[in-house]
């Protein structure tokens, strides 16, 4: 490999850039709206779950069991209704998600020390909101369930028992159960290996396209060369996309940076580099752009937010799909490498296995694209 060739075809490459300064502003600009929109909007928590009450019991009892989902920020008490049917219509107009039925034997049933039903009928349309909806109602119901029987036993022996089993709950590396630091890494990945693999999946296409490619099969470049060559100016936009994607995580959505920023970054580069031969791949083998800016979409994107574990856990993917996940979609081991060390702070002793693979997925999708990079027109 010839250095000044190989410096040659980047610096051609790097004018490119320097004449599009639209696109290159698109290049850095598109990952930070998306980070943004992606941040804000897309959301796990489930809290202000609107509900609806039909108390047949009008009593101290129903009342207070009421007060205890209005005083939690997972519900937001919106009325009380007077059948069935109004029932119906506030889930029907999505005015509710949730609704409680008490029936007019509550209080009653309570004193006498019987079981009393409350019916919870739950929007099951969105399946897994509901189940977390119908988590929090049993929680709270347990809850309305011990102090009712505290209550009797303090009435029947003049002081309550102490407590069995005392549960300490300790939750780490999120402490406050935030899912935007749940999102924010893992959308990084996401946004990353898109912008990388669509800003290098147009550059041997083009030049196919406006007929530049016969003049460099006439040059002594070798394929090697002209695939590197390409790639490293690509190569600095995305560090300098890296930096903003940290940055702005870090600095706009307060989540917490707890590992080495130096190990991050150089897995970062691993990742961008890997995504952009995969690009510089995709434009050898298409060789027009817009077929190769589709493929470049379909192949990164979509696996990267569906099979990567960013949105969905992969452990509950069929096995053929698990399996998939780890020869095709290098975003896997990237949004396991930034969570690890953005939220967790380990190290790479901890997340060799997975630097290891973006390194080697780098290498081989680069000897790919010097493989299929033919200096010939037919």
């Amino acid at each position: 490999m010839n250095l000044r060739r190989l410096w040659a075809v980047a610096r051609k490459e790097s004018l490119h850039i320097r004449r599009d300064p639209r696109s290159l502003l698109l290049a850095i600009g598109i990952p930070m709206f998306m980070l943004v929109m992606f941040g804000y909007a897309l959301t796990l928590d489930v809290d202000r779950v609107p509900f609806v009450v039909w108390d047949q019991s009008h009593s101290v009892e129903s009342r207070e069991l009421v007060a205890r989902f209005s005083a939690t920020r997972y519900f937001d008490h919106r009325g009380s209704v007077a059948g069935y049917r109004d029932v119906e219509r506030a889930i029907d107009t999505r005015e509710a998600m949730l609704a409680l039925i008490v029936p007019p034997d509550f209080a009653a049933k309570l004193a006498a020390g019987r079981p009393a039903g409350v019916q919870a009928i739950v929007d099951g349309s969105d399946s897994n909101t509901a189940g977390l909806v119908l988590g929090y109602t049993q929680a709270i119901v347990a809850g309305f369930n011990q102090q009712l029987s505290l209550e009797q036993v303090r009435r029947a022996t003049g002081s309550a028992p102490a407590a069995a089993l005392e549960l300490r709950p300790r939750v780490w590396f999120n402490p406050d159960l935030e899912s935007r630091n749940f999102i924010v890494p893992g959308i990084m990945a996401v946004i990353m290996g898109l912008i990388a693999a669509l800003l290098t999946s147009l550059t041997i296409a083009r030049e196919w396209e406006r007929g530049t490619m016969e003049q460099l099969i006439s040059t002594p470049v070798k394929p090697a060369e002209l695939i590197l060559g390409k790639l490293l100016p690509y190569a600095g936009i995305g560090l300098v996309n890296m930096i903003v994607a940290v940055a702005m995580a870090v600095f706009f959505f307060q989540v917490p940076l707890r590992g080495s920023v130096p190990l991050l970054f150089g897995v970062g580069m691993l990742f961008v580099v890997g995504t952009l031969a995969q690009g510089i791949l995709i434009s050898t083998v298409a060789r027009q752009q817009l077929l190769a800016s589709q493929f470049a979409m379909i192949s990164t994107f979509l696996p990267a937010f569906l099979l990567s574990g960013f949105a969905f856990a992969i452990a509950n993917m069929p096995l053929p799909v698990q399996g998939l996940t780890y020869v095709v979609v290098p975003a896997r081991y990237f949004v396991a490498l930034v969570k690890g060390i953005f939220l967790r702070g380990v190290g790479l002793g901890t997340l060799w296995p997975d630097a290891l693979f973006l390194a080697v997925f780098a290498v081989v999708v680069i000897g790919l694209s010097v493989r299929f990079t033919r200096k010939t027109l037919g």
